[in-house]
């Protein structure tokens, strides 16, 4: 262990070990209730405690640990025992402790699977990159079919799905096809709505919000011209997309602002509002 960071942990688990002790006698219910989370670090002397710590991940959590209990201390140490806060904190924290410890779901997502993926990627950032892949053949007309299936992520090919997906693009009689599938840039809007949807519903999780129902309605305005080359000023694909949720839920109003802005951490709604760079490549 570096000298610095042992400096720094041993300074921090004397202040953590008298902020227990202060938190115990002046408003016993949060002292326990924080002795509970922290409890080891009454049983372990800090060489016991360094000696136990095997990696950088490690490390950031302890210092994690007690940067908590120092602002819990901080915050809540003027707080009385018997008062109205201190009680409906008490009650808070209890609940979430039996939600954690039922494994209960939060929007389908467990909040502990969510904790520990992010714990893993900060840990080991190579393992979040993903390459996604689709094959894709013609058929005839305008009917063309793609196969989904393997990936690479997490540090390794993926091999849970047994089976591909497999999607029929097509286009309408208007546009010269027969109806087989829906159109590409049918399936942009399709992506941009699941995308935009999971995300909401997951950083909402991870922060504890639940909502109830996530719904939404997407349009797309395009000029066939640019694509059928009859005006070089219209460009080829969608002019505007415009989205629109409705979400339903016991929510606050921070929390709404919340989930407004966590739609726009969609990796699809990055796709379409930033241009990524294309490869394309021809063998014949």
């Amino acid at each position: 262990m570096k000298p610095a960071l042992e400096i720094s942990l041993f300074t921090n688990f004397r202040y953590l070990k008298n902020s227990l002790r202060a938190l115990e006698s002046d408003f016993s219910p949060f002292g326990m209730l924080l002795a509970n989370g922290v409890g080891m670090f009454n049983q372990l002397n800090f060489n016991t405690m360094k000696n136990s710590i095997k990696n950088q991940f490690a490390q950031k959590a302890i210092l994690g640990l007690m940067l908590v209990a120092t602002a819990f201390h901080m915050g809540m140490a003027h707080i009385h025992p018997d008062s109205k806060e201190a009680k409906e904190a008490l009650a808070n924290s209890e609940d979430d402790e039996k939600k954690k410890s039922k494994g209960e779901m939060i929007n389908g997502f467990n909040p502990a699977d969510i904790v520990g993926t992010v714990e893993v990627l900060q840990a080991d950032p190579s393992l979040a990159k993903f390459e996604f892949r689709v094959s894709n053949k013609w058929i005839k007309g305008g009917h063309n079919r793609s196969h989904i299936q393997g990936f690479y992520g997490a540090g390794q090919e993926d091999t849970s799905r047994k089976k591909p997906f497999v999607y029929d693009n097509s286009e309408p009689p208007v546009l010269l096809g027969n109806n087989e599938g829906a159109n590409p840039v049918e399936y942009i809007l399709h992506g941009l709505a699941g995308c935009m949807t999971t995300t909401i519903a997951l950083h909402a999780a991870a922060h504890g919000i639940e909502v109830d129902s996530i719904e939404s309605k997407l349009e797309g305005d395009m000029d066939a011209q640019g694509f059928l080359g009859l005006n070089d000023q219209v460009r080829n694909g969608y002019q505007q997309i415009r989205v629109s949720f409705e979400i339903k839920g016991n929510l606050t109003q921070e929390q709404k602002m919340k989930l407004e802005s966590f739609a726009r951490k969609s990796p699809v709604f990055d796709i379409v509002t930033n241009k990524v760079p294309v490869v394309v490549g021809f063998q014949f």
